[in-house]
């Protein structure tokens, strides 16, 4: 089920879908998820919005699941019992325990990789 989710400190709907599914996911706020991997993108030589730089952070960092064929709402009803990031071309989202949290409803997105998200 989609769930209306915007952590921008603001309230700005921008493209910040990488943090805020990750601030989401980790239970971190926005701030200190735009600070960490704005650090690490710099780090890197790179921007927060390259897909290999997220691509290659989240695999170093969290679980990816076995290739899922179906939508964002299919997966998230799948692992109703976890936390995931799910990619999809040109966007990531945050889905906890059955529910897809986002500033849009993406449910009927094809998936293109899952994470399994383990929290503290």
């Amino acid at each position: 089920m989609y769930r209306n989710y915007n952590m921008n400190p603001r309230n700005n709907n921008v493209t910040d879908c990488f943090i805020r599914s990750l601030s989401c996911a980790t239970g971190k706020s926005w701030d200190f998820t735009f600070n960490k991997i704005s650090d690490m993108a710099q780090w890197n030589g790179t921007t927060m919005d390259n897909k290999d730089f997220i691509l290659e952070y989240l695999d170093r960092n969290f679980k990816r699941m076995p290739k899922f064929y179906g939508t964002i709402g299919e997966a998230s009803e799948y692992y109703d019992k976890d936390i995931i990031l799910v990619t999809t071309p040109g966007h990531i989202v945050c889905c906890k325990y059955g529910n897809l949290y986002d500033t849009w409803d993406s449910s009927d997105r094809f998936v293109e990789f899952i994470w399994k998200v383990e929290r503290d």
